[in-house]
């Protein structure tokens, strides 16, 4: 079984938008000039409901849902635990700046926190924000001026996180006088390794330019105040580090005397099968930010953690907004973070993620156009090589396709990823069946080679490239 996409509804929605949205003018003259190359239009659909592990198309049509609120989900879509706990802090409190819930979210956040060495938070309403407030806060600390991080990092769609991000060299296109603050330090992929290195020699590498080259010939090394690092490093590809790596920089950190930021928004609570993704490594940094899976998906609530000496007397560094850490955002995390401790949601992602990789094991082996499977509990990608002649990121948006023609929602943008999110209590009987039809999808596209040309959808902020 197949859907024929987009079905009619969303069809006619997606049409109503080209005259509003961003890209609206756009859509028509990249289709007409991907069509011209042989490719065909990218499945695309609205969504008209979710639930649990599912959503539903306007038209009706249902998927298993591994794209999961761009993995802003961890409890599955709509949980309704939580709905009800946004719902009564609505009717007590609307919305007020003095209200009696970001204490007791501060209080339990910091007893969950890596090795409960970061004991107090500042309240943000977005990811973005909240990596930008822990830049401003390692600046105002250090009273330095620079910031490392990597490339194929996204910290974010603000102006200060846009600077601070290498998701892609046209990502900051036109931008580029604005990030004299940002340095910008190779990341070490496990694919695609430069000049016949190994793994490890490219780590190797990787370290040593942040150690030696930076401060020696680039920046002072006081005046540069931290390393900002995801420790798995999600819309570039879901790569994760060795844990020589992150040993290293954290180390690298204390011999110069940096902040290690760690940005946990995506990889953060739950999502690699610990807590936090620097529990892997046994490493603590000074500041984290989180966000995402904190609220269920259901209220905006994100913020940074950080050490006393950091966070509690810090005047330079201004930050919040009129709707960081509403009640009802604080609510829904509270409730979050009460039915992970009660349904033991983070030991039962680290186990789904392990069924996950073993059904994935031999994808690389046996089909051509799989280049490297990476699993970290439920951070997962994928990533697809194509044959001479093509560009790597249409594979992956023709394996994208496939799956979502076949009932699976997965995330694959202009690039050689194909991304999975699924929920941390999605039921394994539901993750083994969209695993199933991803290999479907996946031997379909090493049969018949690469059919999905490289354009934007539609303009709609529910289509999951």
């Amino acid at each position: 079984m197949t859907y024929d996409l987009p079905g009619d509804c969303s069809r006619a929605l997606l049409a109503r938008g080209i005259p509003h949205l961003r890209d609206g003018l756009r859509y028509e003259s990249e289709c007409a000039s991907s069509a011209a190359r042989g490719y065909a239009a990218p499945a695309q659909f609205i969504v008209g409901r979710a639930e649990g592990d599912y959503v539903w198309d306007l038209d009706g049509n249902r998927y298993i849902d591994f794209q999961n609120g761009w993995a802003s989900n961890p409890l599955g879509n709509c949980h309704p635990e939580i709905i009800e706990a946004v719902h009564e802090a609505h009717l007590r409190y609307g919305f007020q700046w003095e209200h009696p819930l970001r204490i007791p979210l501060a209080e339990k956040l910091a007893e969950i926190m890596p090795a409960q060495a970061l004991p107090r938070f500042t309240f943000e309403v977005s990811g973005t924000e909240a990596a930008e407030s822990a830049v401003h806060l390692a600046l105002c600390h250090t009273r330095r001026r620079y910031i490392v991080t990597f490339t194929s990092s996204f910290h974010g769609e603000a102006l200060g996180s846009k600077m601070f991000s290498a998701y892609g060299s046209e990502n900051n296109l036109y931008m580029e006088a604005w990030a004299g603050g940002a340095l910008k330090a190779p990341y070490p992929y496990s694919e695609h390794i430069p000049a016949g290195m190994t793994e490890a020699q490219y780590v190797e590498y990787c370290l040593w330019y942040i150690d030696t080259h930076l401060p020696e010939y680039v920046v002072p090394e006081e005046n540069i105040a931290a390393v900002m690092i995801e420790p798995g490093l999600a819309e570039g590809g879901n790569w994760i580090p060795t844990p020589a790596f992150m040993t290293g920089i954290r180390k690298i950190c204390d011999s110069h005397g940096w902040l290690m930021i760690a940005d946990e928004v995506l990889a953060g609570l739950g999502r690699t099968g610990r807590m936090w993704s620097v529990e892997h490594y046994d490493v603590v940094p000074d500041l984290l930010v989180a966000g995402k899976n904190l609220s269920g998906g259901i209220e905006a609530c994100a913020g940074v953690a950080a050490k006393d000496a950091i966070l509690g007397d810090n005047p330079r560094a201004s930050a919040g907004s009129t709707f960081a850490g509403t009640p009802a955002g604080c609510a829904a995390a509270l409730k979050t973070l009460e039915i992970y401790e009660r349904d033991n949601i983070v030991a039962g992602a680290e186990r789904l993620g392990r069924v996950a990789a073993e059904r994935m094991a031999g994808w690389a082996s046996r089909y051509a156009i799989v280049g490297q499977v990476r699993a970290l509990g439920l951070l997962i990608g994928v990533s697809f090589s194509a044959p001479e002649g093509e560009e790597d990121e249409h594979v992956g948006r023709s394996v994208r396709d496939e799956m979502l023609k076949r009932g699976v929602w997965a995330i694959c943008e202009n690039e050689p990823h194909v991304r999975l999110y699924p929920a941390l209590n999605m039921d394994e009987k539901v993750l083994l069946q969209g695993l199933d039809i991803m290999e479907e999808a996946i031997e379909a596209v090493n049969r018949q080679g690469v059919t999905v040309g490289n354009y934007p959808a539609m303009p709609s902020g529910n289509v999951g490239f």
